[in-house]
């Protein structure tokens, strides 16, 4: 029941996006302070423009749906989520590597609302994020990423434990 639960908000997620063709992937794992680790699996989509260009860089971003699978010992979850993520980029500082700055907030739907004994009330969280990372290659195809993640119901209903998570991160973009 919860895989078909996830598998249909994964399809409303992606019938939201801007456009139905994406054109990229990540990978990430992280931890969380309580020794919970996760492993994500994403498929992103950027965003068709840019705004307040400069010589310095750009702001943009892209659209993340994502799988991701927090395990704490013998406990485990999924978590489903779609994040709209805001970038701003620096291209050109040099022809091979781009660094940027991002942030964002989205929503996720858990499996379970208690993991490592964290209460966190509800099955629907909001995702927020905020991380650097550098694009490189000819095309900037290749995205390494180091983020923090924190992930609580705002205060909808209590407790409201949260989780916060440090995570590693490449993306491809086709």
């Amino acid at each position: 029941m919860r895989a078909r639960s996830f598998f249909l908000f994964l399809v409303i997620l992606f019938l939201s996006t801007e456009s139905h063709a994406f054109d990229g992937i990540s990978l990430g794992a992280g931890r969380a302070r309580v020794s919970i680790d996760i492993y994500r699996v994403g498929l992103r989509k950027q965003f068709d423009r840019n705004w307040f260009e400069s010589r310095v860089g750009h702001l943009s971003g892209y659209h993340e749906i994502s799988l991701n699978y927090l395990k704490h010992g013998e406990e485990s979850m999924w978590l489903a989520a779609y994040s709209p993520v805001f970038t701003y980029s620096f291209p050109g500082l040099t022809k091979l590597a781009a660094p940027y700055i991002e942030g964002g907030i989205g929503i996720s739907l858990l499996s379970d609302k208690m993991i490592a004994g964290r209460d966190l009330s509800t099955y629907f969280q909001f995702e927020d994020r905020i991380g650097v990372g550098l694009r490189i290659g000819r095309r900037h195809t290749h995205d390494l990423n180091f983020r923090y993640m924190h992930y609580s119901n705002a205060s909808i209903k209590q407790p409201n434990d949260g989780l916060d998570i440090l995570m590693v991160s490449y993306s491809f973009y086709f």
